[in-house]
């Protein structure tokens, strides 16, 4: 899967789909011919839930083509979620379709006398439509987890869910077939109990991912230990993440030693993400935010920033203090400064700036926690 192309992927996901509206549409066409012919109300209305299908696949197609589409400057994370709202619509046709059925059924449920017997053709239609739906159920969800496709594979239990039906509308024309003439439009009603289950059951997954519901904690967990198991990573504070059809989002916050350079922290970030992306090819990619002290800790941002304490420590006997040689470390004990001054330079001791520095910024919190000075070249 790892080595299958965007574009393999959405050739792919179109061939299995066009095999699914041929299917279909032959299946529709029979159930509807025979069930109105036979006077099978189920055998129609399974063959409405086969139209549903052919609807269904046209949708996944037009998804499929926008959703292989790369990323661009109004989509920066590409356009997968075409996908999500082609399952939502797919859920949403289901659940009407299934109404439609149980509104007829039960209609028809009302006018027992006024029924004309049921052909027996109708259950041999309806034996062929099972064994049909299964192989096309089968076919599809090979091809749906092999791509990845969480459309795919809901559009294959779809398939299976119609062979399904077609099992109970079997039973139904048979024991309308053996004098009891009910059966049959309460096959119906069941095969529309079944496909609007089925269409609840997509339009919230759908809905879900859509709001950015995170993934399961398993492999959430997965991905914390890829994350922890990263050389120069602490803690891992938070892990956030959300699905972008076959794809997960993930956003980490991570705590590294806060003596280290900015460039190394961004090295280790930069490790932490192709090590997740490495370990969980469903992760699309990851956002890492550095942290040098425990979650919940003093706020940076209460502390002086590097120019005004440049500014102060300019006032308070270093005037030509150069900006690159100045070091800060804010952490929950306090700001740090280190100084890196030539061996020459002639300046206040540490213990008269720290003072001097107290009185310049009374509102840090807290307040600076020491200056140390280097002779360097």
């Amino acid at each position: 899967m790892s080595s299958t192309t965007a574009a393999e992927r959405s050739r792919a996901a179109s061939h299995v789909t066009w095999v699914s509206i041929a299917v279909n549409l032959l299946l529709t066409t029979l159930q509807i011919v025979v069930g109105i012919l036979a006077h099978a109300q189920s055998l129609v209305a399974d063959g409405f839930h086969s139209l549903a299908d052919v609807l269904a696949d046209f949708m996944v197609l037009a998804a499929n083509k926008h959703s292989g589409s790369p990323a661009d400057e109004d989509h920066p994370y590409g356009h997968e979620r075409i996908e999500t709202l082609a399952s939502l619509a797919l859920g949403v046709v289901l659940l009407l379709t299934g109404a439609g059925i149980l509104y007829a059924a039960i209609g028809r449920l009302q006018h027992l006398d006024d029924l004309p017997p049921v052909a027996s053709i109708a259950l041999w239609t309806a034996f062929a439509t099972i064994a049909g739906k299964e192989l096309l159920f089968r076919y599809m969800l090979r091809v749906g987890e092999r791509l990845r496709s969480p459309m795919l594979i809901a559009n294959a239990w779809h398939a299976r869910a119609d062979a399904a039906s077609s099992l109970v509308v079997a039973a139904g024309i048979g024991g309308s077939l053996l004098g009891w003439r009910f059966l049959d439009p309460i096959a119906a009603i069941v095969v529309g109990l079944m496909v609007m289950r089925m269409g609840w059951r997509f339009s919230w997954e759908a809905l879900a991912e859509l709001v950015d519901t995170g993934i399961p904690s398993a492999e959430r967990d997965a991905v914390m230990a890829t994350v922890l198991a990263t050389p120069g990573i602490l803690a891992c504070h938070s892990l956030r993440s959300r699905r972008m059809a076959h794809k997960v989002l993930v956003d980490a916050r991570v705590q590294v030693s806060p003596r280290i350079s900015v460039s190394e922290g961004h090295r280790i970030a930069e490790t932490v993400h192709d090590r997740v992306l490495a370990e969980h090819i469903d992760v699309l990619d990851v956002m890492v935010h550095i942290d040098v002290e425990p979650d919940g800790t003093r706020d940076a941002r209460q502390q002086p920033g590097r120019l005004a304490l440049l500014a102060a420590l300019q006032q308070s006997g270093l005037a030509d203090l150069d900006d690159t040689r100045m070091t800060l470390h804010y952490l929950d004990s306090g700001l740090e400064i280190v100084l890196d001054l030539p061996p020459d330079l002639i300046v206040p001791a540490p213990e008269i700036l720290l003072p001097e520095l107290h009185a310049q910024f009374p509102q840090a919190d807290p307040p600076v926690a020491s200056v140390t000075i280097r002779r360097v070249p």
